[in-house]
């Protein structure tokens, strides 16, 4: 296995990872944390933001990104096809998931950090689910859609790169 092919797998492989994740918080967890009342949603919301911001984590968010990066360096000078899906499955995984989080999400996210949902009355509660939730679920449903159209991409670049004649 070529260093080229290692690559673009490793790359596929995280962003796949990337993906899933999304697709399960979409699919599963933001769905039935959903059903909550407020305080007990505002709690594991802020629960699970602080659980996932780890090693695993990072290299699951950060790591397609290099990879993608990688594989475009490494691959340039095959065939326009494989760098035109590359350079479209990297764009949308930064754009859509990296950029996204960063500007969308995390602020939201340290807004409900902060906010001491012990002393908050049950106006208070609303209020604070009212203006995270459904934006913060609209922003990670641009994650999700985005990572797993990169990841589709790139299954299908890492095709044609098995395939290519270096």
């Amino acid at each position: 296995m070529t260093l080229k092919l290692t690559i673009i797998t490793i790359a596929t492989l995280l962003t796949g990872l990337s993906a899933g994740l999304c697709f399960t918080w979409t699919n599963a967890v933001t769905t039935g944390i959903g059903r909550l009342d407020n305080l007990g949603y505002l709690q594991a919301f802020q629960q699970m933001n602080r659980a996932i911001i780890n090693p695993t984590f990072i290299l699951v968010f950060f790591g397609p990104f290099v990879a993608q990066m990688g594989s475009i360096f490494l691959l340039k000078n095959t065939s326009t096809t494989i760098i035109s899906l590359l350079v479209v499955a990297t764009l949308l995984y930064f754009f859509g998931l990296v950029l996204v989080t960063i500007f969308g999400n995390v602020p939201l996210n340290e807004i409900l950090d902060k906010t001491k949902l012990a002393e908050a009355s049950v106006s208070d509660l609303q209020t604070v689910r009212n203006q995270f939730e459904v934006k913060w679920n609209r922003l990670h449903l641009i994650r999700t859609i985005t990572s797993v159209l990169s990841f589709g991409l790139l299954l299908i670049t890492l095709i044609k790169v098995s395939q290519y004649k270096f």
